[in-house]
């Protein structure tokens, strides 16, 4: 059972990585939520591999995750020095596009945030994802589109809703 998991760990960890960027629109932030969801995974790898969807627990647990650590730091934390440079996986660099859809992405709420992703990225419906994160559908549907006006915004109605397919 041990190789089983160490192999599904080799094979997802870049996607759960990109997924994890995707929620959180930071490369670290990314690879703390990967690591930890598959931590959890890990001591109960035994039932969820018999349940035949252990990356569907790791998305969901990341998901979670990053709704916790948001609630607690609801502001930033200003530091006085900048790092000399950030590391920016390939695979997200090209999902920026010339949009810079996915900056817009990351500078949304990250309430707003996730809802988009898990319904555009993983195409969860409203039911699925208030069931996901513990809150009601029509509070799914309000930060969706609280979250697509902010977009429109942002970059332009008709660039917005034609990434997005409305």
């Amino acid at each position: 059972m041990a190789d089983d998991f160490e192999s599904f760990v080799r094979a997802r960890m870049t996607a759960l990585v990109r997924y994890g960027f995707v929620l959180s629109g930071n490369p670290h932030d990314a690879a703390d939520l990967a690591q930890e969801a598959l931590a959890r995974l890990s001591e109960r790898w035994s039932r969820v591999h018999a349940k035949g969807d252990p990356e569907g627990y790791v998305r969901t647990t990341m998901a979670r995750l990053h709704i916790s650590w948001w609630r607690r730091r609801r502001r930033e934390h200003p530091v006085r020095a900048l790092p000399e440079h950030g590391y920016l996986d390939e695979g997200i660099s090209q999902a920026d596009g010339d949009l810079g859809l996915w900056r817009a992405v990351a500078g949304l709420p990250p309430r707003q945030r996730v809802v988009l992703v898990l319904r555009y990225h993983e195409q969860l419906t409203d039911e699925e994802i208030a069931a996901e994160l513990g809150i009601s559908r029509g509070t799914v549907r309000s930060q969706s589109a609280r979250a697509l006006d902010k977009l429109r915004e942002f970059v332009g109605s008709q660039e917005v809703d034609h990434a997005f397919k409305l």
